[in-house]
């Protein structure tokens, strides 16, 4: 002890300088590294190293990981491992890029569409619209290149130059319609010429589409341009509000092509349907779509919880709930918006108006925040329509996630929320869009800690520049 108070008592301040200054550049190489790790890999490397190494060492035991729950009540395993857990789909209600997506731009200067989104229409309709016999007609063949072209301009010229070669060319029709035409009504018109195209070429495909593989490839490229055309006319009668005419044509493409499920017509019809407050109607709708055994989607999820609130919204209040409880309607309504939440926990904040809106993409990503802007963006006109729908929606949404507080790991009525969500947001929505992650990363504790004794050490090096005498004195007491 003797010999420590005579070590102390030699130090001069410089010693003390050195010792806090280098303390504090170590500890912020620390913080440095654990910021990075963090978010490379999303967790603290410090944390990690202890519970995989030094945790086994002093006779931890570790905890089992939770099992993932089903894909939802009553499906099988299998088909939880079946689907894919960032699959991108075509949006249902996709606007049109002359008349809408090139308005946003003229007027704001920001492109509303990713490279990503474009490059993935541009397969699509590669996919549609094209087929091997293409080489056999020459308006067909100028078409297969202007759906490659990366330029609009490009494109549109070819679907001319198709058009002088064949009048009755309807992915020609097709293309200016969507990019060509600078208005809705420009568009409808468009349309309607590639319908009258469209039906003539596709009663030919019928009549010999048994003659040959070659002659069915062009069939089922004939049949995807006469629904893709019979849906976007629909469309462009929603838009201008000829809604009764749109809700029949979108019924009578379903009856038409009933196997044609996976385009999601029906999620077209829904808001059309809303628009109209044909609430039986709706609820008909989502009794043949909100089945176990389809897909779901935040249309279908957030509709039946909208048309369960509608029953009770008016006449809700959170403080007589807490006081008498909730009504049998009432607890049908929160478990349908907590459902929906548990599907796509994106959407609340954009129809509580608590995040802003963008156009929506082209492309869509089931329970991402993709999904949320496209479904928001048509849909939160109905939510304001019925009284008192987002105040009971306000009042209970986040406690959905009381019931899955490890939301990647189980789910409670779905599958586990993917993980990779918002990576593909992000190649999905436009650059100045905030893009929502869900669940946020809680900074690890280490994280605080190193930052915390960074800070500090730091400060004691000023002090003791600043102090040396005093703070010496203060290190030997």
């Amino acid at each position: 002890l003797l010999t420590v108070t005579v070590f102390l008592s030699t130090l001069t301040p410089k010693f003390y300088f050195a010792l806090t200054v280098t303390s504090s550049f170590i500890s912020g190489l620390i913080f440095v590294f654990e910021w990075w790790h963090f978010r490379k890999y999303g967790t603290s490397f410090i944390e990690q190293v202890s519970v995989s190494h030094l945790r086994p060492l002093i006779g931890a035991a570790e905890n089992s990981p939770p099992a993932p729950a089903a894909f939802s009540a009553g499906e099988s395993e299998s088909s939880r491992h079946s689907v894919p857990e960032c699959k991108v789909w075509r949006n249902p209600l996709n606007l049109f890029r002359g008349a809408e997506y090139s308005r946003y731009m003229w007027v704001t200067g920001k492109e509303p569409l990713t490279y990503y989104d474009m490059n993935l229409s541009a397969q699509d309709h590669q996919t549609f619209f094209t087929c091997d016999t293409d080489a056999l007609r020459p308006s067909d063949t100028v078409m297969q290149k202007a759906w490659r072209e990366r330029n609009p301009q490009a494109r549109i010229q070819a679907a001319h130059q198709a058009l002088e070669l064949n009048n009755d060319c309807a992915t020609a029709y097709v293309l200016l319609a969507e990019e060509e035409a600078t208005t809705i009504v420009d568009a409808e018109k468009y349309f309607k010429q590639a319908l009258k195209a469209g039906e003539m070429i596709y009663r030919k495909s019928q009549n010999c589409h048994s003659q040959s593989p070659q002659h069915e490839a062009q069939l089922r490229r004939d049949t995807n341009v006469l629904v893709y055309v019979k849906r976007r006319l629909a469309m462009c009668a929603r838009k201008l509000g000829r809604i009764r005419e749109a809700v029949k044509m979108m019924r009578d493409l379903m009856k038409e092509f009933p196997l044609l499920s996976m385009l999601n017509i029906h999620e077209n019809l829904l808001e059309a349907l809303l628009e109209l407050q044909a609430y039986a109607d709706v609820q008909a709708v989502l009794a043949k779509y909100d089945d176990i055994s389809l897909p779901k989607s935040a249309a279908i999820c957030y509709t039946a919880a909208l048309l369960k609130a509608r029953a009770v919204s008016e006449r809700f209040s959170p403080e007589t709930a807490s006081k008498r409880g909730l009504s049998t309607a009432e607890i049908n309504a929160v478990e349908a918006i907590h459902r929906a939440v548990e599907f796509n926990p994106h959407v609340p904040k954009y129809l509580l108006e608590m995040k802003s809106l963008v156009l929506p993409p082209e492309h869509i990503l089931k329970r991402g925040d993709s999904e949320a802007v496209a479904y928001a963006f048509f849909h939160l006109q109905h939510w304001k329509r019925i009284e008192g729908a987002l105040n009971l929606l306000h009042c209970t949404w986040e406690g959905t996630f009381r019931m899955i507080p490890y939301p990647l790991e189980k789910g409670h009525l779905f599958y586990p929320y993917p993980s990779c969500t918002e990576t593909a947001d992000r190649e999905l929505l436009p650059t100045f869009h905030e893009v929502s992650v869900y669940p946020q990363k809680e900074l690890p504790f280490f994280i605080h800690f190193t930052a915390g004794l960074c800070s500090f050490s730091a400060m004691l090096a000023l002090l003791t520049h600043q102090f040396p005498e005093l703070m010496v004195i203060f290190a030997k007491a």
